[in-house]
């Protein structure tokens, strides 16, 4: 299964359907969305193309495809115009052997660590900055970017899992960088 990873679209119409158009060309089952859908939150500036509205029609379309977490811009309101869920806090699936947390960012992060254990990787959102670092014990921080307004002069982008391996990329899908996760090292067992 290939899994398209994306964050932060907020509300921008041009950039939702730039990912929607990355989805089909990269063949990716499903959509993890990480937060922060229709608002643009109120640190933002107003991103080009703003139409929630439009956005809402454009997922809706595909719910049966797209997964998603809570972001901190995300409401109840969004909730009842959005046909898949939002309102989960995290989701958790594996990746080969690893343990994959998907969260937005805003409660969970590196400084703020959710119950993870040796191995394990913490996927998320909100910063806008792509990142990839290991950390802990064989841990993995990973964040794909934003969608619609990427910060320290990062691209609009999105990133892909398929085998164990982490991929980020530009709208466009120029590749940029990649991690493979899988498969974790083996633990010892006593």
């Amino acid at each position: 299964m290939k899994l398209l990873i994306a964050s932060d679209i907020h509300g921008a119409a041009g950039y939702c359907r730039q990912l929607l158009d990355a989805w089909d060309r990269e063949g990716a089952d499903r959509l993890l969305l990480l937060g922060d859908v229709l608002y643009h939150g109120p640190r933002n500036d107003l991103p080009p193309d703003y139409a929630p509205k439009e956005v809402i029609a454009l997922l809706n379309a595909r719910k049966d495809k797209i997964f998603c977490v809570r972001g901190n811009c995300d409401t109840e309101v969004d909730q009842m115009v959005l046909e898949f869920p939002i309102l989960a806090d995290y989701a958790v699936f594996t990746a080969g052997q690893r343990l994959v947390y998907a969260t937005h960012g805003h409660v969970y992060n590196t400084a703020h660590l959710p119950p993870l254990q040796a191995g394990d990787i913490l996927l998320h959102g909100h910063t806008h900055v792509p990142a990839w670092q290991a950390f802990g014990n064989d841990n993995y921080y990973l964040n794909p970017g934003s969608t619609s307004i990427p910060k320290e002069n990062s691209a609009h982008g999105y990133m892909t899992l398929k085998d164990g391996v982490f991929t980020w990329k530009t709208l466009d899908g120029e590749k940029y960088h990649e991690v493979k996760v899988c498969p974790a090292p083996a633990k010892n067992k006593a």
